[in-house]
């Protein structure tokens, strides 16, 4: 057997084991060819036709680092071998090939072949970056039209058409380029290249990210600019590293269609440059003003008296909490009912109601719609996991088993689920619930039967919202939608697409409520909220964290949080713990949680109380105690600041260069931000640190702490006590500010 995909799996990163490099061949360049091949294959050549005649290229084995070589056999292979299968690639009985051609030029094809096998041919034409081979439509404002490089609009083309299009804008030397989404990696993009691309990268998430919007915000010089190309294909942005006078823009397209990008420049204010963005793309959506109140939440809390036991805790000690999002509530299979309920599966895949179930005494959940009514009872409300996705069969000893054959049946038998090109389902490619199908968001039909088993939830159970965690999961330009849409399209689309259904589901029923989603596109800001994904308890991760916020609300995600102290991994030292959460209480979604850790001792949880516990450090419930107190004070001011920048382009949390775009100073500080109008916050972020430098720009500020004043436009060295954050509000709304940190 000999397995070939040109195109590989879709990983936005990886190439697959048997893929080609790069998919789109450029003429004059090489092009390695890869192959899977069973083990008992024997001997496997390329053959490669060209004007008609055939050259034979024998293959070579891969060494563990996937370069060709002749040293690669199987115990060679195993560390490149084992990473593919880590990633869910499928390698068992089979080993990798490949044949590297030094150089491709015009129409060529090729096929793999061997003593007992022989694949179809592959036709390709070798691209080539021309004038003219397609349309660039600019709408601009006049004074930055003339940034855009007219020279510089070229088309990659192929045997098939125009494939990508690509561009440059001048950038000035005091300018600085922030937005493209949530990024963790700077606030400045000057002197990187990144992509946009929805991928879900398990922490480190360094260049890569869940948000990705193909817009930038450019701040620094005589006037503020921003550009937005309106594609939700994939893009590749060339920030000044290759030149740094220049941003490159390339971007896909569907050679199959009128080969057109729409590119729209913005200029004026950074507040009216990011307004009128939203103007194009969607605005913010407001949020009731409980999404302001601090949130708890951690994967081991998975049976009702856990949930109950650590509310009561929170509520005994006086630790405020204002939100509980229970991700281990369901059964994982159907993620529709409660873990160990008892009822009759349904083979039609219907919905069902409270009625269909009953809840052992002696199970996890024993009375759900109890334990929603004792929290509503103390101000709690109350978020219910999903992920949008059925598995694969479970054992037949775990609940809902039955129901999930049923489920997955009716999503394939009425043309529910996303599909492959040749029409079959799709089967997701990830290592997250591999193999599992995936309904299709864009088929009203689907979005109605998928929504529908879960109305029940929320008319009858009486929940507040869904966290609607993993919206990364489509693979692959060939991916197939019941809109008419292909993969390259409608991909980055989904998890925008995941979550309004969901809201829509909690308007429908009259709820108030909200999703909390990770991931997104252009436009997800107008179903919030979001958070920041999964990440390590690190200090690293903490300011990758803040960076990812600021950037986020450039652009249009406004109500944002993270796990903080981390999600992942050991618990974070109590120093770390209370410095990220002082910070969170200063942001607009202040949230911990932590991950599964299979009930072992010591417990991982993100409580103030087991960090206590962890570290013999008393004192951080009374400091994260004090913190939510601040918190629930500050809930007028985070409601009102919210609601007032929905449409002027002012997200709540915001870097100082949105105020002082030409002060070149605030870029040494990229960690401080605006909160609000009227707060700057300047988060501690490194170890052992009782004073902190922080930058002010001009204006008159005063310290929220101890009312002192502080001239603009220098730095100060401030005290940084632990049970604090440094913060400074604007002369203006001091009174005001001073009051409510005071109590």
């Amino acid at each position: 057997m000999i397995r070939h995909s040109p195109a590989g799996r879709g990983h936005a990163y990886r190439p697959s084991l048997d893929q080609r490099l790069p998919v789109i061949p450029r003429e004059g360049e090489p092009l390695e060819v890869r192959a899977l091949v069973s083990d008992d294959a024997g001997p496997v050549w390329l053959e490669v036709e060209v004007a008609g005649e055939v050259v034979r290229h024998d293959a070579q084995p891969l060494r563990a680092d996937g370069s060709p070589g002749d040293d690669g056999d199987a115990a060679g292979d195993a560390g490149h071998l084992a990473a593919a299968a880590a990633a869910g690639e499928h390698i068992e009985g089979l080993h990798q090939v490949a044949v590297i051609l030094p150089s491709v030029a015009g129409a060529m094809a090729y096929r793999w072949s061997s003593e007992s096998d022989t694949t179809d041919w592959f036709h390709l034409t070798a691209a080539t970056w021309q004038r003219g081979a397609g349309r660039l439509d600019l709408a601009a404002a006049d004074v930055v039209a003339d940034r855009l490089d007219q020279d510089s609009i070229e088309w990659l083309v192929d045997g098939r058409g125009a494939v990508r299009a690509r561009f440059a804008v001048r950038l000035d030397d005091d300018e600085h380029v922030l937005g493209l989404g949530e990024r963790f990696h700077a606030l400045d993009h000057r002197g990187h290249a990144v992509d946009t691309q929805v991928f879900e990268q398990y922490k480190q998430q360094g260049e890569r990210t869940y948000l990705p919007v193909p817009f930038v915000l450019v701040v620094g010089g005589q006037t503020s600019w921003g550009l937005h190309v309106d594609t939700t294909r994939r893009c590749w942005w060339d920030v000044g590293a290759s030149r740094p006078d220049r941003l490159v823009a390339e971007v896909a397209l569907d050679p199959a269609h009128d080969p057109r990008v729409d590119v729209t420049m913005f200029a004026g204010t950074p507040d009216q440059v990011v307004a009128a963005f939203l103007d194009v793309t969607g605005q913010p959506a407001a949020v009731p003003s409980w999404v302001f109140r601090p949130w708890a939440s951690a994967n081991e809390w998975n049976t009702q008296a856990r949930v109950e036991a650590e509310i009561g805790r929170s509520l005994d000690t006086g630790v405020r909490v204002g939100v509980v999002v229970i991700e281990a509530w369901s059964d994982e299979a159907t993620f529709t009912a409660f873990r160990d309920a008892n009822y009759t599966p349904r083979p039609d895949g219907a919905p069902m109601s409270l009625d269909d179930f009953t809840f052992p005494a002696d199970g996890a959940w024993p009375d759900p719609a109890g334990m929603v009514a004792w929290l509503h009872e103390h101000d709690v409300k109350v978020l219910l996991w999903q992920i949008p996705l059925l598995p694969v069969e479970v054992p037949d000893d775990r609940y809902g088993a039955e129901q999930l054959a049923y489920d997955r049946q009716a999503l394939i038998d009425n043309g529910h689920a996303v599909c492959e090109a040749d029409g079959a389902p799709y089967t997701n490619r990830g290592w997250w619930f591999p193999g599992a199908l995936m309904p299709d968001f864009t088929s009203p039909e689907a979005t109605d039967w998928w929504i529908a088993k879960r109305r029940y939830l929320v008319d009858e159970l009486g929940i507040d919202g869904f966290k609607t965690d993993g919206g990364e999961h489509a693979w692959g330009d060939e991916l197939r939608y019941a809109d008419g849409t292909s993969g390259d399209v409608t991909n980055n689309r989904f998890p925008n697409l995941y979550a309004q259904a969901y809201h829509r589901l909690l308007d429908r029923t009259g709820r108030e409520g909200v999703t909390f989603s990770r991931a997104g596109f252009t436009g997800a800001g107008t179903t919030p909220c979001h958070w920041a994904g999964d990440e390590d308890s690190t200090w690293e991760a903490f300011r990758s964290s803040i960076l990812a916020g600021v950037s986020a609300g450039v652009s249009g995600v406004f109500a944002w949080g993270f796990d903080h102290g981390g999600f992942s991994g050991e618990i974070p030292s109590a120093e770390l713990y209370l410095r990220s959460a002082a910070m969170a209480m200063l942001c607009p979604i202040m949230q911990y949680h932590a991950e599964y850790n299979h009930h072992r001792r010591p417990s991982n949880d993100r409580t103030p109380w087991n960090i206590a516990d962890r570290h013999d450090a008393p004192e951080v419930v009374d400091i994260y105690r004090h913190f939510t107190e601040l918190r629930e004070r500050l809930v007028d001011y985070l409601d009102q600041q919210y609601h007032a920048g929905l449409t002027s382009g002012r997200p709540l949390m915001r870097p100082l260069a949105l105020n002082w775009p030409r002060d070149q100073r605030i870029w040494d500080f990229p960690y401080q931000y605006q909160l609000g109008d009227h707060l700057l916050v300047a988060p501690v972020t490194q170890p052992g640190l009782e004073q902190l430098e922080v930058y002010l720009p001009e204006g008159n500020w005063v310290d929220v702490w101890d009312g002192s004043e502080h001239d603009g436009g220098r730095v100060h060295t401030v005290a940084a006590p632990i049970d604090q954050i440094p913060a400074f509000a604007t002369d203006d709304a001091a009174t005001q500010l001073t009051k409510v940190f005071a109590g």
